[in-house]
């Protein structure tokens, strides 16, 4: 089965959106072999907002990895809306990864000699859409990010904070399924770092499901559920009876400090 079936399977309602059932991850072999996870379960509805948290080595990026079809799983079953992943071909779980998911990095990933439009664009490029297209869908995806009028800066010419909704308009351009947040925080500062996580608590009121890592507390505490793993396995999954709730980020000045 192909990336392409998985739309028609969605729409017939026939699976959750994630399922993880018994994956594992190993790395290496013989007596240098790490087990990052150790076998996961876990179902991810759509529309959730979901916070991974977990010690350093606890496989919650690891398992942000394999949910997002960066990296393969050593064993056990991935579903995706109600898809086999782990059985799809590597060109089958690229097409699948372009169309249905967004990624944002702690590390923002710019390119840095490029204008904050072009790295925009970039994911529309690798999907062969015409120029035209991508210019306006990397328009409208920075005016929904408070970025409207900065589309021919360069990042050194932003500050985090702007780079980082460059980042998130980059991820929200193909308007993903799923959007997964690596440390999305870890660079900014603690008003950079609110403003960062109302941008992704509001693509969650508009639908987008969010998966994200994180260390602090106070980022998690805006998901409406915190899933904690401890050496490669979950060891929690709660719900959140009171997420924080930001004023619309939609609304917020483009212009910042740097």
């Amino acid at each position: 089965m192909n990336a392409q079936s998985i739309d028609a399977r969605s729409m017939a309602g026939e699976a959750p959106l994630i399922r993880l059932r018994g994956i594992t991850k190993v790395y290496g072999e013989g007596s240098a072999a790490f087990r990052a996870l150790r076998g996961v379960d876990l179902d991810i509805g759509r529309g959730e907002f979901v916070a991974i948290m977990g010690p350093s080595g606890s496989g919650k990026s690891t398992a942000l990895n394999v949910l997002g079809c960066l990296d393969r799983p050593s064993g056990g079953r991935y579903e995706f809306m109600g898809v086999r992943v782990e059985a799809l071909s590597r060109d089958d779980r690229a097409r699948l990864r372009r169309r249905h998911f967004g990624f944002v990095f702690q590390g923002f990933n710019l390119l840095a000699r490029t204008s904050a439009q072009e790295n925009v664009e970039l994911p529309l490029l690798y999907r062969g859409e015409a120029a035209a297209a991508r210019h306006a869908a990397a328009a409208r995806a920075l005016q929904a990010v408070g970025l409207k009028g900065w589309e021919h800066h360069t990042p050194a010419e932003l500050s985090g904070g702007q780079q980082q909704r460059v980042a998130i308009a980059r991820a929200i351009v193909t308007e993903p399924a799923v959007l997964l947040a690596d440390e999305p925080t870890g660079n900014l500062d603690s008003q950079r770092s609110h403003e960062i996580m109302a941008f992704l608590a509001d693509l969650n009121r508009q639908g987008i499901t969010v998966l994200m890592v994180t260390h602090e507390p106070d980022m998690a505490a805006y998901a409406h559920r915190i899933v904690r793993f401890v050496d490669g396995v979950v060891a929690s999954d709660e719900r959140n009876a009171s997420p924080t709730q930001p004023g619309s980020p939609v609304a917020a000045p483009a212009t910042e400090p740097s």
